[in-house]
């Protein structure tokens, strides 16, 4: 269905425009969001089940491949082009400038980033999900119960004793490893960001620990079915990567927990979740993860790549009110390299759209004089497999997925820079680790790929921690100090001599600039002056202190708005980033 908005522009009188600011009021920032309380919704008859009972869920939303691909390319810009939009920053921001732990992201501990590289359990895996080594499995142990419906790459969905469902999938032919490698390397990145995925494995197997299931069925992109028979698995395996002794690689997906519900839109809401109250275009993270994207170069970042599952309250009964919804980041096997069927759109991605009307207009107006990435794309010798994924020709702000994604669309520089102070707490190392979950059987592989990613981060953290404060992670370690990072020196984005630290404290009438303490990767500190001597409650606006933070090398400091509570310190209740 085509949307038609309208907006109503309301003009504000000029002499409000230049009111002060309202101050932060004394309390905690909102780190928790309510969609993660349970709600219940109507219920109704479910139409899968033989037995007439009924479902409290939210409805499932099936989102056809051809029309996701049509509305976002076409019928959204026409709905687009005649609205009157007015769009904004982010709806879902705390005082601290960052997104709260919701159903759609969780703020991880530096320590995620060695969890999501252990080789043990990667990414989101528990130990005790991880499948065992072939040698270890029965012939006829892992049933074949369902083949892989639609997407382009083949796969089966397997149940295994002990351990659940998981859904298998296959390498793409003539490029052994990248595509199971991509799968648990994105992932792995994607939750250590902070989003939720599903647990990626690679998994080396033997065809006799499979048995097949008869009479199954599979749908293709076109919506038309074909049998899943042993021709069909023969032709998956055939297909992935194939090791000595008559064994295959191949990546496994563990089923997610709860109520599959379908995928979740990247604009709107689901109008049967009472808790999705926020229009999905205007999340923060939805938005920033846009350059989370361009990094690993996540083209088909999708609504079908994601999904909604329904957690219920009872877990014996996963159809069952209250419950809630949470959404999940699944499938990045195209990262780092991924290709389409065409070789002349494989050159373009990340660079235009599948049908890009203004790359179309350039070529016309320029007669096709001007060179772009994709005219001198090629992949590299001895690493083909990664095909034309590469630093050289990366500029972050002009990156693009395969067709318009709304929330991507409507990035600020404020969501932009959120992401890259996320990206900005990964190092080389950390990269490298996490690189290694590919198992790539080709060590040169991985020192590749990790040199790549450390490039693109670079010009990543370049371009978006250069414009807002960098700085983060503001902290009272005691009563008589504030410390806070900044990502920009911790990366040493600039030459050392750029970073030259001020500090002014405002509050009680006065004005006084602070000495700095810097210290290692990145971290400066400094100790406020006591402004309040009289007896004011701890709400009073006479106990409001702000303090600048330039870094000398972005235009705007970072202002940490904070109440004097005399002799118990400050309290640190809110971060603002101006502009120059």
């Amino acid at each position: 269905m085509i949307r038609f908005t309208v907006t109503v522009t309301v003009i504000v009188i000029a002499g409000a425009a230049c009111a002060s600011p309202r101050p932060f009021p004394l309390r905690e920032p909102f780190l928790v969001d309510t969609d993660l309380h349970p709600v219940s919704v109507p219920c109704r008859p479910d139409p899968h089940a033989k037995d007439h009972r009924w479902i409290c869920a939210p409805r499932e939303y099936v989102s056809p491949f051809v029309w996701d691909q049509l509305d976002n390319l076409l019928f959204a810009r026409v709905s687009r082009g005649l609205a009157v939009e007015v769009s904004g920053e982010s709806r879902d921001v705390n005082s601290f400038d960052e997104v709260p732990d919701s159903a759609w992201f969780t703020n991880q501990p530096r320590t995620i980033i060695d969890d999501a590289a252990d080789p043990g359990a990667p990414g989101a895996c528990k130990p005790d999900e991880l499948l065992p080594p072939e040698d270890q499995v029965d012939d006829d142990a892992w049933v074949i119960d369902h083949g892989k419906d639609n997407g382009s790459t083949l796969g089966f969905r397997i149940k295994v004793p002990g351990k659940g469902t998981y859904l298998m999938k296959a390498d793409d032919e003539g490029k052994p490893e990248r595509a199971s490698a991509a799968s648990v390397i994105g992932a792995a990145f994607y939750h250590a960001i902070g989003y939720y995925t599903s647990c990626e494995q690679i998994v080396v197997l033997r065809k006799a620990q499979l048995k097949l299931t008869g009479g199954l069925k599979v749908v293709d992109n076109d919506g038309i079915s074909h049998p899943f028979d042993d021709k069909a698995l023969d032709k998956v395996l055939a297909t992935t990567t194939q090791l000595p002794g008559h064994l295959v690689r191949m990546q496994a997906s563990k089923w997610l927990p709860g109520l599959p519900i379908g995928p979740f839109r990247y604009v709107g809401t689901r109008p049967d979740d009472p808790n999705d109250v926020i229009d999905h275009a205007d999340r923060r993270e939805l938005r920033g993860s846009r350059i989370l994207s361009a990094w690993l170069d996540h083209w088909d970042a999708r609504e079908q790549n994601s999904m909604d599952v329904w957690l219920a309250s009872d877990p014996s009964d996963k159809r069952s009110s209250p419950g809630y919804v949470v959404h999940y980041i699944i499938d990045t096997s195209d990262t780092l390299g991924g290709v389409v069927s065409v070789d002349d759109m494989s050159r373009r991605l990340g660079h235009s759209y599948d049908f890009d009307v203004a790359e179309i207009f350039r070529s016309l107006v320029t007669f096709g004089a001007e060179e772009r990435p994709w005219d001198h794309a090629r992949p590299v010798p001895g690493h083909e497999k990664f095909a034309f994924f590469r630093a050289r020709d990366f500029d972050p702000p002009r990156w693009k997925p395969m067709y318009p994604n709304p929330a991507f669309l409507r990035m600020t520089e404020r969501d932009a820079a959120w992401m890259a102070r996320l990206i900005a707490r990964f190092s080389a190392d950390d990269i490298r680790r996490l690189v290694a979950l590919g198992q790539w059987s080709d060590p040169g592989d991985a020192e590749y790929l990790t040199g790549l990613l450390v490039e693109r981060q670079r010009r990543i953290l370049a371009r978006y921690l250069g414009v807002l404060s960098p700085l983060g992670d503001v902290r009272a370690p005691g009563p008589d100090q504030i410390c806070a990072t900044d990502f920009a020196r911790l990366r040493r984005i600039a030459p050392s001599a750029a970073f030259h630290y001020t500090v002014v404290e405002r509050g009680g009438g006065r004005t006084l600039e602070l000495p700095v303490e810097l210290g290692d990767g990145g971290a400066l500190c400094f100790r406020p002056r006591p402004v309040v001597t009289g007896d004011l409650a701890d709400s009073d606006p006479g106990r409001i202190v702000t303090f600048e933070v330039h870094n000398g090398a972005a235009p705007g400091p970072l202002v940490i708005h904070t109440y004097d509570l005399a002799g118990r310190g400050v309290r640190v209740v809110g971060l603002t980033r101006p502009g120059a």
